[in-house]
């Protein structure tokens, strides 16, 4: 599972759950599906999580905030005059 890329965790994800929709799995493959969809879920937010730290620290400098920069990163206007 976690050499899975984000990508073929999704796409295997979605797989999955038209499989469990179908509803023409049986009991027991039907419970293998959930518990392989649970963990395929598991592993996309890894990726996600992992995402989001990445571009925390891309917009945060070492040191502290970015002065004169919204969240959204344009420059404040009072920082211009």
């Amino acid at each position: 599972m976690s050499g899975l890329t984000y990508e073929q965790a999704r796409d295997e994800l979605v797989t999955v759950v038209s499989r469990l929709e179908a509803g023409a799995e049986s009991l027991e493959d039907s419970l293998a599906l959930w518990e392989r969809g649970e963990a395929l879920a598991a592993r996309c937010q890894e990726w996600l999580d992992g995402a989001r730290e990445r571009l925390a620290a891309v917009r945060e400098p070492a040191g502290g905030s970015a002065r004169g920069v919204s969240q959204a990163g344009v420059q404040d206007e009072e920082e211009t005059r």
